[in-house]
């Protein structure tokens, strides 16, 4: 069993930056990949960035070039930050982590961006 905690949503301003961050317990040895999915409403939740133990990550075409997502294994982190945010980037943000043959997911955070 693997628990996810999510933190750091909010309300910002069209334009503005927002870092996310995700904490890992329970039985977290031998996980995988970890990543942020978000879903607005009436939609289907959808990809935003995953990235391995190892390090290398992975974006959906929404994230590249405004959002990184990073990791620090010896804390059980992982963070996502935000820039140059748009109001159809407005939704809850998920935390995944895989652990083979299982996938466990965060409560989620919400993210409003608005004027």
């Amino acid at each position: 069993q693997v628990r996810l905690v999510e933190s750091g949503g909010g309300l910002v301003q069209p334009g503005g930056s927002l870092t996310l961050s995700c904490a890992a317990s329970g039985i977290i040895f031998s996980i995988n990949d970890m990543g942020w999915y978000r879903q607005a409403p009436g939609k289907e939740r959808e990809l935003v960035a995953t990235i391995s133990s190892g390090g290398f990550a992975d974006y959906g075409d929404s994230a590249k070039g405004r959002f990184t997502i990073s990791r620090d294994n010896a804390k059980n982190m992982v963070y996502l930050q935000m820039n140059s945010l748009k109001p159809e980037d407005a939704a809850v943000y998920y935390c995944n982590a895989k652990r083979l043959p299982f996938v466990y997911w965060g409560q989620g955070t919400q993210v409003t961006v608005s004027s």
